[in-house]
């Protein structure tokens, strides 16, 4: 794995030098290495906004990829450094949910508490484990360090809400997932999950208390100017749009807002 492909994805931002940190120390264990920054504009210390952008992006790197994904507010804690073996990738960060939605729509193999000292940098700060846990992990695994090698084999990772769709035998019961830059409200509502509850060409949404029936399309413009819609977007999650409008300041809805997705009698 000397010529490993391991992406970034952080709450950084590009004015400090923590991305280069990472990255120096990356380069310095495993010079052959192919960074790939994901986003370093993830907002300050959320979660599941790092997980959604790193779901999005990483099924589109090649096999053997590793994924390091930093947002990490409880850094210093307890909570637990992980490596995660899924199908199609490797994912090191934090184990606080920021890996669980990539690695859950992958299939996880494997996983493992980071916690040998020898795969870590030989000073390790309280308030910096993407330098000095996670960068040199990525770069010993790109190296050819074996999974196995770096801690324990663990059993659970922390699963948040934003992971769960709660499945009836009526409707879907979920949460918006993220709003994008056009307004559009992504929920949490996978392809599979949408599938199962037989929707046809009307999507019957409950969203802050207000009862909606949209128009299931393959395309934006499939509505009418300015009308909302229900589409699977590009990541595979259900959508409320509007096109050529912003669904998101439309219907007042925020992240983490609860949403239900009924079966239309």
């Amino acid at each position: 794995m000397t010529h490993a492909i391991i992406t970034l994805t952080t709450d950084f931002g590009l004015r400090d030098p923590y991305v280069a940190e990472m990255k120096a120390v990356i380069l310095g264990v495993c010079p052959n290495a192919t960074i790939v920054d994901v986003s370093h504009e993830i907002e300050k210390f959320n979660v599941r906004m790092g997980a959604f952008i790193l779901a999005s992006a990483a099924p589109y790197f090649p096999k053997g990829t590793i994924h390091v994904a930093v947002v990490d507010p409880g850094v210093g804690t307890k909570r637990r450094p992980i490596l995660i073996h899924t199908e199609q990738s490797f994912y090191i960060g934090p184990d606080n949910g920021v890996l669980a939605l990539a690695a859950k729509k992958q299939g996880i193999k494997r996983i493992y508490e980071i916690s040998n000292s020898e795969l870590m940098l030989p000073k390790i700060s309280h308030t910096f484990h993407g330098r000095d846990v996670f960068a040199p992990a990525a770069a010993h695994l790109a190296r050819g360090i074996p999974p196995a090698d770096f801690g324990p084999q663990i059993h659970d990772i922390v699963m948040p809400e934003f992971t769960k769709v709660v499945k009836r035998s009526d409707a879907l019961v979920g949460e918006v997932l993220y709003i994008d830059g056009f307004g559009n409200i992504i929920t949490n509502f996978a392809e599979e999950d949408f599938e199962e509850l037989d929707v046809k060409e009307v999507a019957e949404v409950r969203l802050n208390n207000v009862d909606l029936r949209l128009k299931l399309c393959k395309a934006y413009a499939e509505a009418e100017l300015q009308k909302p819609l229900a589409i699977i977007g590009s990541h595979n999650f259900l959508e409320i749009s509007i096109n050529q409008g912003n669904a998101a300041k439309t219907f007042k809805a925020k992240i983490g807002d609860k949403i239900v997705l009924r079966r239309v009698k």
